[in-house]
């Protein structure tokens, strides 16, 4: 990449579909940001409330803010055009119904550039739609810390790791051979696990600066009980990817990467409809015998808790009869 004279510009990447409500938090949340040096990249994925109009109004208020439009194609396609109109030194991305504290970036891009780094991040934590704090998806450190590849990887793969972009800042040449995968809900961490071997070391820092909107309705979240959101194909989709990776690049931990393996699967098993549980469903059936096959990995893993081993035994059995005391029994807690 081309040397810059003057400080680093910050490419801020925004994905916006129908968030005329949430927008302008977002948005003005970048513009307070305490380093001024960045644009603001809002990608219209063919909005039908006005977004796009109001993102055209907001590029009038302020010269960094850069309007693109397209036809819907989701949150993946509309970061890698942002991508690709970027001109960052540094890449960051922002859901467009989260918002952010001013000092973020400029922490973020002061460690990047003090360390010499392709990739830092920033903690988070999440609110819901009533103003209320939620658990801690992922527990911030104490102070910073600095992980390599190897111990970044460990931690996503025990669970305990943020593979969010939108907590990140990253060289823009991290980009040039990859992006992210469209038509997928799991995209930030199948591209987060291709990228990790390509850099020495990440920082994590502790405070939590980026904040997560909970809303229901989304991709990822829903209210009703009997549906089955693609993410959860997606997961072990994903797990099969890593477990290359891992095999490739970390070869020591293939323990975790078995852990997370079967872990995803449990996570599939507990929410697929009993309706969607037959021999017909052929994803489903290649989940079951997986686990039937890698029962012993899952009874001798000193990575899953005495409760984890036992469904996966079960399910890997019995799945049906599992699933329908299982719901009994959250029933009776409910």
């Amino acid at each position: 990449m081309r040397e810059r004279k003057g400080p680093a510009l910050i490419s801020v990447i925004v994905p916006v579909y129908n968030v005329i409500e949430w927008l302008p938090r977002c948005v003005e949340s970048i513009r307070r940001q305490t380093y001024p040096n960045l644009e603001i990249i809002l990608v219209d994925d063919g909005s039908t409330d006005n977004s796009g109009a109001l993102a055209e109004k907001m590029a009038l208020e302020d010269k960094r803010v850069r309007v693109f439009h397209k036809e819907n194609g989701g949150t993946s396609s509309a970061r890698n055009l942002g991508i690709s109109k970027a001109r960052g030194d540094y890449i960051g991305f922002v859901d467009s119904d989260d918002y952010i504290e001013p000092q973020m970036y400029e922490k973020l891009l002061g460690v990047a550039l003090a360390e010499n780094l392709l990739m830092v991040q920033t903690s988070r934590d999440e609110i819901d739609e009533h103003g209320n704090r939620m658990p801690d998806v992922c527990i911030p450190p104490k102070e910073a810390e600095l992980w390599d590849g190897k111990k970044f990887m460990r931690e996503l793969l025990m669970h305990r790791g943020d593979c969010s972009f939108c907590t990140k800042l990253i060289h823009a040449s991290l980009f040039k051979k990859e992006c992210f995968p469209e038509g997928e809900l799991n995209e930030d961490f199948y591209l987060l696990v291709k990228l990790l071997p390509k850099v020495s070391s990440v920082a994590v820092l502790p405070d939590q600066d980026y904040h997560v909107f909970y809303r229901y309705g989304s991709n990822t979240r829903t209210r009703n009980k009997d549906e089955f959101p693609r993410v959860f194909t997606d997961i072990v989709v994903n797990a099969d990817r890593v477990n290359e990776i891992v095999m490739r690049k970390y070869p020591s931990l293939m323990p975790e990467a078995m852990r997370f393996s079967l872990f995803q699967r449990l996570d599939y098993m507990l929410h697929i409809p009993i309706s969607l549980m037959n021999k017909e469903n052929t994803f489903y059936c290649q989940v079951k015998d997986f686990l039937k096959e890698n029962r012993k990995n899952a009874v001798h893993s000193k990575y899953l808790s005495r409760k984890e081993k036992v469904y996966l035994v079960l399910l890997g059995t019995a799945p049906k009869f599992v699933r329908q005391v299982h719901r009994l029994m959250k029933g009776k807690q409910e």
